[in-house]
């Protein structure tokens, strides 16, 4: 083998580990939220588009477009004040009889869940910042019925929303 045909050899096995070591990276990154992603990871890429108001279902994702902040009717106010300039929605799920849900989002943004008028506190949330294309996972003991998903506060005018029984 020439000295030519070597640092090809060599250069290709560096780029090789180089996007093995970067893959294992990224998946380091997601294995540091409190409860497993890797449900989210599968429905994301082929999440549905869907508009404000959408009805959510259980075990699936929405690649949701959001809408000025300012302009949605929430049903209860978010228990955090959203900027100004961000972007928001809501949609509905129904709640299976077991009552645990976990809303797991692409992006930065608030969740609030409301149920029987009134907003429902989370019971558990993990946020990770290196997970690409996972940002956050909150659980919710619900009751059994309809319940309103609130978001705001989003920078993008997107937002994955994967709604699933917890592991």
């Amino acid at each position: 083998m020439g000295a030519r045909n070597m640092k090809t050899l060599v250069i290709s096995l560096f780029a090789i580990l180089a996007g093995i070591c970067s893959a294992m990276a990224a998946d380091a990154g997601c294995d540091t939220f409190k409860w497993p992603v890797t449900r989210e990871q599968a429905l994301f890429p082929a999440a549905p588009a869907a508009q404000s108001g959408a009805d959510l279902t259980v075990g699936q994702a929405m690649d949701l477009a959001l809408v000025a902040v300012d302009t949605i009717s929430f049903e209860v106010p978010p228990e955090r004040a959203p900027a100004t300039g961000t972007f928001g929605a809501t949609a509905n799920v129904t709640v299976p009889p077991e009552g645990e849900l976990q809303f797991s989002l692409s992006d930065e943004a608030w969740i609030d869940v409301v149920q029987d008028g009134h907003a429902v506190k989370s019971t558990g949330f993990s946020g990770v910042k290196t997970c690409p294309g996972i940002r956050k996972s909150v659980r919710f003991k619900l009751s059994a019925g309809p319940a309103t998903v609130q978001l705001s506060g989003a920078k993008k005018e997107t937002l994955k929303v994967a709604v699933l029984a917890p592991e």
